[in-house]
């Protein structure tokens, strides 16, 4: 016989306190049948003892709802029926990093596994994320996730086509309809092997097959009607144990498939967090799709001005590696930075004592770094007087010092409490805020979990202060949608001195990559672009040398821009980028704070492209690019309202402010004078 404990909090109930009186989310209980949900979503299951089963997923803001079968569990690990089960809800305050947000939690027990379902249900976001968390022992599950139809008989066998696999889903819809367009995202990072970084699949879901990714977009073409899930985990490339799908569809059965996690990974113990799954609502439109997910990741982490807005300047980009870094170097790249308009001086690979395998002397290695206690201490031939001389100038200067980390991968980061230490000691001694994380190796769900245990500390010890550049340029890593929390995500290495960068490349990957990921979350560079102008060919109208400077710096201002160059190899004249940094700090943060989409044309190095910020319903920004092309003008793609009238005040770069109507699709009409160039406006909707 099932146990059933339930503990709710009822919104609708003088049981909530004065201080929630105004939150919205709410989870509510009647009979077998309970309902997460806010102002604009609301999800419903059968209880079903505990294998909870969705029944009905509304999208509250357009009063539609999308019917679900609720046939199969929409959580199952080794069986559809548990053994007992318990809910409860508590209120998670904000706490500088995240916002304020209901928690429910719904315990199960299936045979010797136990499973947590924690939901986070924020206020005024139509996505309702869970977190997911085993405990027990599990027997292995069953790996193959899809059946290769080449191999089933024709549809006259019966037995093939009833053919049903006991495959381990995080989440599942099983849906009515035959006509659900449907798109799934597969996102790539290692980018020091990888430069296209989005791949899209659109299809019409039939029999049982699996597809790659870690979004999926779906829309019934009779109605309108969409959701989208998104798998909070690795990009699937790099996934653990990955069983070549993240996502099976069945005709309108949808299930998130490959939880990241072998039998040998959980403990009778403790709770092993598993890969992680949201559900959100859209309708008709698909920029109602991405402000779905867009509404949901700005969750994640309440950006600050103070704490995650930055320009960075990292000297690591002209390749000398770790052979100039010292306290004289640094102290006059400071009054450099200065004169340009940089707000953080980040001292990569070499502040330290230890030696990395990357440095420019042979010797170096990442191998048992804590054999020796003086690793991650200052170098003292190099940094004579600590850090404190740089931290001390940097504060005068109004820049902030950041430092390169490579934590201790050995046996799967079971160092990082001394990892964690270092950081820590770091931030008191010297007030470091910001800390770019190299090295990554996630072989296993240990080392995931203890480099989450790492994050976690330094977060909660420093109170949220400390923010991470996590690299995405190589190894197993968190991508795009793990870690989101803790900070932002160094994308990328590209270098003149092997003649691998190109603007317009780097602008088309920050493109393709907004759409889906927050583009204030990407740390994107620029190069010294007078370096090394032999290395690409004379007749390379692309090559870095024939943009501006201020140009190249604005092709990153969408994201956190990265000077990726020692400011001592510049000429005098780069200086001048002084005045665009400048002008672009008056409304850094209010662009970041918008939803930041891709408009135009996609970068091809010839076309009309940019970025549309919508800070409200009415204002917002663009960042408009006429890449090297004869076309003094065009109408770009939005996402205005047909047929409004605009005003836009020019920030900077060309042009000149205007007024001007949409089109019957929303596009607008720009004008730059000359190729390769930019403008930045603040717009209006005045009618």
């Amino acid at each position: 016989m099932n146990r059933f404990f339930i503990h709710l909090i009822m919104l609708s109930t003088m049981a909530l306190s004065p201080a929630h009186a105004e939150r919205q989310s709410y989870a509510v209980m009647h009979g077998d049948t309970l309902k997460l949900g806010n102002s604009l979503v609301e999800r419903t299951f059968l209880w079903n003892g505990g294998a909870l089963k969705t029944v009905r997923l509304v999208n509250k803001q357009h009063k539609t709802a999308i019917l679900a079968k609720g046939t199969m569990p929409d959580f199952a690990m080794v069986k559809a029926e548990v053994d007992s089960a318990w809910i409860k809800t508590e209120w998670l305050s904000a706490n500088g990093v995240h916002p304020a947000y209901l928690r429910v939690s719904v315990w199960s027990r299936q045979g010797t596994l136990e499973c947590l379902r924690q939901f986070r249900v924020y206020d005024d976001c139509p996505a309702i994320a869970c977190d997911y968390y085993l405990k027990g022992r599990i027997n292995p599950l069953h790996q193959s996730t899809v059946v290769n139809h080449a191999d089933r008989k024709n549809i006259e066998s019966t037995a093939d086509m009833g053919i049903q696999l006991k495959t381990p889903t995080i989440d599942r819809i099983q849906l009515d309809g035959n006509h659900w367009q449907t798109r799934v995202v597969e996102f790539l990072d290692y980018t020091d092997w990888n430069d296209n970084l989005v791949v899209e699949r659109q299809f019409i879901p039939y029999r049982r097959t699996g597809h790659r990714g870690n979004l999926l977009f779906s829309k019934d073409e009779l109605t309108g009607k969409g959701f989208f899930f998104l798998k909070e985990a690795p990009s699937s490339s790099t996934q653990l144990h990955y069983t070549g799908s993240d996502f099976i569809t069945d005709f309108n059965d949808f299930m998130v498939v490959s939880p990241g996690f072998t039998h040998q990974d959980i403990s009778p113990d403790t709770w092993t967090r598993i890969y992680g799954c949201v559900i959100g609502v859209w309708n008709d439109r698909e920029v109602d799709a991405l402000i779905a997910l867009r509404s949901y990741q700005k969750q994640l982490r309440s950006a600050t001005s103070q704490r995650d807005e930055m320009i960075m300047l990292n000297t690591w980009g002209d390749r000398s590696q770790d052979a100039k870094i010292n306290e004289a170097f640094c102290l006059a790249e400071l009054d450099r930075a200065k004169r340009l308009g940089i707000t953080v001086f980040q001292l990569d690979d070499g502040w330290q004592t230890g030696k990395s395998p990357n440095s420019k002397t042979s010797g170096g290695s990442f191998n048992d770094i804590w054999k020796d206690n003086l690793y991650w201490t200052p170098n003292k031939s190099k940094f004579p007087h600590g850090l404190e001389p740089i931290v001390k100038k940097g504060k005068k200067l109004g820049i902030r010092i950041g430092l390169w980390f490579n934590p201790s991968i050995q046996h799967d980061f079971a160092d990082w409490q001394k990892d964690a230490d270092v950081i820590i000691k770091l931030h008191q001694q010297y007030g470091i805020e910001c800390f770019k994380i190299d090295g990554l190796q996630i072989p296993n769900k240990t080392a995931e979990t203890n480099l989450r245990k790492l994050f976690d500390r330094v977060s909660t010890e420093t109170n949220h202060q400390v923010i991470f550049n996590l690299d995405a340029t190589a190894g197993r890593r968190g991508g795009y949608h793990l870690f989101n929390e803790y900070g932002n995500i160094f994308l990328e290495n590209r270098y003149t001195d092997w003649g691998n960068y190109y603007p317009y490349r780097t602008l088309r990957n920050l493109w393709q990559l907004s759409r889906y990921v927050p583009a204030e979350k990407l740390q994107v560079e620029f190069l010294n672009k007078w370096r090394h102008a032999e290395k690409y060919p004379a007749n390379d109208s692309f090559a870095p040398a024939h943009y501006d400077f201020d140009y190249l710096f604005a092709i990153t201002m969408a994201a956190q821009p990265l000077a990726w160059m020692e400011a001592a190899n510049l000429p005098q004249e780069a200086f001048a980028l002084a005045t665009l940094m400048s002008q672009y700090k008056t409304i850094q943060h209010a662009f970041h704070q918008g939803i930041i989409l891709p408009i135009g044309e996609e970068p091809s190095g010839r076309a009309w492209t940019g970025f549309q910020s919508m800070a409200s319903e009415t204002t917002g920004y663009f960042i408009v690019y006429r890449e090297d092309n004869q076309r003094p003008q065009a109408e770009l793609s939005t996402y205005l309202t047909k047929g409004a009238t605009i005003g836009l005040e020019l920030i900077a770069g060309r042009g000149s402010s205007f007024n001007a109507h949409t089109d019957d699709e929303g596009r607008l009409l720009f004008k730059l004078p000359q190729k390769n160039q930019f403008a930045i406006y603040k717009y209006t909707i005045i009618k």
